[in-house]
C-alpha cells in the first residue's frame, strides 16, 4: 500500500513537472507575443507608408557608397562612423537595388525593435512594454527612418538593449540570468558605439554613474567593453586620418557648427513638421497640433516616474528617464541646428515611463472613473496616430520628389556626355554624383576633399561638371566651361581634354 501510494505520488509529481514544463514554454511565448506583434506591425507599416522605391538620401548615399561596388565612395566626414555601412554591406556589396535595401532594413528594424523590447522582460508587464514599443514605432520619425540607411534608429535600439539588460543585471545580482544579461549590455553598447560613438557616451552616462555607485564591476566591464569594442575603429581612423582623437573630435565639432551652448529646442520643434534637416532652422513653427505630442512627452514621462516612485519600483523607470535626458542634451542645447532623427534614442527610452503612465491613467481612480480615464487615453492615442501618419505621408512625398529630381539631373548629365568614370563638384555634388555614377569633390565646406587644381587636372582625363545652386556663383575654374540649365541648377561641363 505504502509503495503504491508513493508510486502514485511520484507519478503525479512527474506529470506535474511535465505539465509545468509544458506550460512554461507557452507562458514565455505569450509574454513575447505582444512585443512580436508590435514589431511585425511596425515592419509592415514601413513597407506600406515608406515607399520601397524611394531613392537614397544624401546621408544614406555616403554610408552605402562605402561598401558598394556600383558607385564611387563619397567623402566620409569626421563625425560619421562605419556602423551603418557594416549594417548594409551584406546587401549593398552585391546589389544596387534600392527596393531590396528598403525591405532588408525594414525587416532588420522590426527585429531590432523586438529585441529592444525583450531586453526589458521581467522589468515591466508585457502590456507596458508593448505599449512602449507601439508609441516609439508609431512616431513618424521612427517609421520614416526605420527602412533607411541611417544610424540614429540603431542607436535607439542599442540604448533600449543596453539599459534594459543593465537593469536586469542589477536586479538578478550574480546569478545565471544576470550573467546572460551582461552579454546583452555589451552587445547594446557595441551597437550604439558602432553607429555613433559620441551618442553612445551621452546615453550611458547615468548608467555608468549608477554602476559605479553600486560597485558592480562585471556590469562596468560589460558596458565599457562594449563601448570600447564598438568605438575602436573610429578611434583608429582618428589617429590614421586626423592626427589623433582630439583632432577628429575638433573637426567633428567644426562640421556641426561648433559644439557649445546653443539652445536648439525651438529648432527641434520646427523640424517636427517633417523637415529632415533644419540648418539653418528658420521659418514658422508647425501647427500646434503637430507639436503638442512633443510638449506633452516629458510631462507624461515625469508622471511615469512619479508612478514608479510611489509604487517603490523607481530604478527601472528613473534610469531610462535619466539616460533619455542625457541623450537629448547635446541635440537640444549644444548644437545650432536640428534634425528630428537626432532624438530617436531619447524617444525610445522615454517610451517606457510614458507607457507606464498611460496604463496608470487608463486604470487609475475609482471604478466609476476608470472608463473616463480609459476614454481620454484612447482619444489621445487616436489623435497621436492621426498626427504622426499625416506628417509621415507628407514627409515621404517630399523626399520621393527631391530624390527623383536628383535622378532627373543625372539623366541630363548622361545626355551631356558626363558618364562614369566622371567627377562632379559644387552644389549637391554628393547625391547627384551618386545618381550619375560619378565621384564627387568639394574644394571647401564640410565635405572638402580636393582642390581646384586637382579638379582642372582631372578634367583633362575624364568628364567633369560643376554644379551651381540657385543664386550661386560658378567657381572660378569653371567659368569658361559650357553652361547648361537643368531644373534649378546651373551645370557647367568641362570641355573634353
Amino acid at each position: 500500500m505504502a509503495d503504491g501510494a508513493n508510486a502514485t505520488l511520484a507519478g503525479r509529481r512527474v506529470r506535474g513537472g511535465e505539465e509545468a514544463g509544458a506550460s512554461g514554454a507557452p507562458r514565455r511565448l505569450r509574454g513575447a507575443a505582444p512585443a512580436a506583434a508590435v514589431a511585425a506591425v511596425f515592419t509592415l507599416a514601413q513597407l506600406v507608408f515608406v515607399h520601397p522605391a524611394m531613392g537614397l538620401g544624401w546621408d544614406e548615399i555616403v554610408y552605402v557608397s562605402q561598401v558598394t561596388t556600383h558607385h564611387p565612395a563619397a567623402f566620409f566626414s569626421a563625425p560619421r562612423a562605419r556602423g551603418v555601412s557594416l549594417l548594409v554591406a551584406p546587401l549593398a556589396s552585391w546589389s544596387a537595388s534600392t527596393e531590396l535595401l528598403r525591405v532588408y532594413l525594414a525587416l532588420l528594424s522590426g527585429l531590432g525593435l523586438y529585441l529592444g523590447l525583450r531586453a526589458w522582460k521581467g522589468l515591466f508587464p508585457s502590456r507596458v512594454l508593448a505599449t512602449a514599443g507601439a508609441f516609439f514605432a508609431t512616431l513618424w520619425v521612427t517609421l520614416f527612418y526605420g527602412p533607411q540607411a541611417m544610424p540614429n534608429y540603431w542607436v535607439a535600439i542599442g540604448a533600449l538593449i543596453t539599459v534594459g539588460c543593465a537593469l536586469r543585471v542589477l536586479r538578478a545580482g550574480r546569478g545565471r540570468s544576470g550573467r546572460a544579461a551582461l552579454w546583452g549590455v555589451a552587445a547594446g553598447a557595441l551597437l550604439m558605439a558602432l553607429m555613433r560613438p559620441t551618442d553612445a557616451v551621452w546615453v550611458t552616462l547615468p548608467l555608468l554613474a549608477l554602476v559605479l555607485v553600486r560597485r558592480h564591476w562585471p556590469l562596468l566591464l560589460a558596458l565599457a567593453g562594449g563601448l570600447a569594442a564598438g568605438g575602436v575603429e573610429w578611434v583608429i581612423e582618428a589617429h590614421a586620418w586626423y592626427g589623433g582623437l582630439g583632432e577628429r573630435l575638433a573637426r567633428a565639432s567644426e562640421i556641426q557648427g561648433g559644439l557649445g551652448w546653443n539652445i536648439a529646442v525651438d529648432d527641434q520643434m520646427r523640424s517636427l513638421g517633417g523637415r529632415g534637416l533644419c540648418r539653418p532652422c528658420t521659418g514658422a513653427m508647425p501647427h500646434p497640433v503637430v507639436t503638442a505630442w512633443w510638449l506633452l512627452l516629458p510631462v507624461v514621462a515625469v508622471l511615469g516616474v512619479a508612478v514608479a516612485v510611489r509604487a517603490r519600483r523607481a530604478t527601472a523607470t528613473l534610469v531610462p528617464f535619466a539616460c533619455a535626458v542625457t541623450a537629448a542634451v547635446p541635440y537640444l542645447f549644444l548644437i545650432g541646428y536640428a534634425a528630428p532623427r537626432f532624438l530617436q534614442p531619447a524617444y525610445a527610452l522615454l517610451a517606457v515611463p510614458v507607457a507606464d503612465a498611460l496604463w496608470h491613467l487608463a486604470g487609475a481612480g475609482r471604478d466609476r472613473w476608470r472608463p473616463v480615464g480609459a476614454t481620454l487615453v484612447a482619444l489621445a492615442v487616436a489623435g497621436h496616430l492621426a498626427v504622426q501618419f499625416s506628417v509621415l505621408v507628407g514627409t515621404v512625398d517630399r523626399n520621393v520628389e527631391s530624390r527623383e529630381d536628383w535622378a532627373r539631373v543625372a539623366g541630363e548629365l548622361h545626355r551631356l556626355g558626363v558618364r562614369p568614370p566622371c567627377l562632379l563638384t559644387g552644389h549637391e555634388s554628393i547625391p547627384v554624383g551618386y545618381y550619375t555614377g560619378c565621384s564627387s569633390g568639394s574644394v571647401s565646406g564640410n565635405n572638402e576633399n580636393t582642390t581646384a587644381a586637382e579638379i582642372v587636372d582631372t578634367a583633362r582625363r575624364i568628364p567633369v561638371a560643376a554644379l551651381t545652386g540657385p543664386g550661386g556663383t560658378p567657381p572660378g575654374y569653371a567659368r569658361d566651361w559650357t553652361p547648361h540649365r537643368i531644373t534649378d541648377l546651373e551645370i557647367r561641363v568641362a570641355p573634353p581634354g
